[in-house]
């Protein structure tokens, strides 16, 4: 799939994060607890935790609240125990959307999505009601202007599944979940920075929005980002400059 306005997409939703820096820190304060609860605090035997401690340093997150939230999940530091869930809907015009959660109270988190979904325009579905229009995988974008070819070389020696050149000048790598780290060391090795790299929900299909349809859907997917409990919100909509 080449999205003809990813670019656009990518520097947008960036734009947004940098907007919500303490919630991004408590996000992935979360997600680096419960990665090395579930696999280990030593980051070199534990992708999940190595993923999320690179993001967080990404964003200039403290080394003492990345120690802290690694050691909370080893348990050498009381902390709380988070729950994953996972829940799918609608927004505007049927787009798809996936909310993963990461809470403490199941009963308050499922409200909450509830209510947002329903404010705003969309509603909740059912398990499975959009999650097989998505591919997990992992998704590396590099800005308009780099090297496909050298892209191409370094990423598909590595194990990436593919490369695609987009509309908008930039190139996508996706590989398997398992081979995301080992792709993306590589194409560091090679001297090429990526402007986004994260393991995913890809859509198979993208359901593009303007004017005013795009502004609703927005608001909606803010709505659900704002919530504590979230942790990704993944969306079959993309939006037109």
């Amino acid at each position: 799939m080449a999205g003809h306005s990813k670019w656009a997409n990518i520097q947008h939703r960036k734009g947004r994060q940098d907007e919500k820096r303490g919630k991004v820190f408590s996000r992935l304060s979360k997600e680096i607890t419960v990665a090395a609860k579930m696999g280990g605090g030593d980051a070199n035997f534990n992708p999940r935790l190595r993923l999320a401690i690179d993001k967080a340093k990404e964003v200039n997150m403290p080394a003492d609240n990345i120690d802290r939230a690694v050691k909370k999940g080893t348990g050498e530091l009381e902390g709380v125990n988070y729950e994953e869930i996972r829940y799918e809907g609608y927004g505007i015009g049927g787009a798809a959307v996936i909310v993963d959660c990461l809470t403490d109270n199941r009963t308050r988190t499922v409200a909450d999505v509830r209510h947002a979904f329903s404010k705003f325009g969309g509603n909740l579905g059912t398990d499975g009601s959009v999650a097989f229009m998505f591919k997990h995988c992992g998704q590396i974008i590099f800005a308009p202007g780099t090297s496909e070819d050298k892209v191409m070389e370094a990423a598909l020696e590595a194990g990436a599944e593919d490369v695609l050149s987009n509309d908008d000048g930039s190139v996508e790598v996706i590989t398997s979940p398992g081979d995301f780290m080992a792709v993306k060391d590589a194409l560091e090795k090679a001297g090429l920075k990526a402007e986004m790299a994260e393991v995913t929900m890809k859509p198979d299909t993208e359901t593009v929005f303007e004017g005013d349809e795009a502004v609703r859907m927005q608001k909606l997917l803010d709505a659900l980002e704002a919530l504590d409990d979230v942790q990704d919100v993944y969306t079959s909509a993309v939006f037109e400059e």
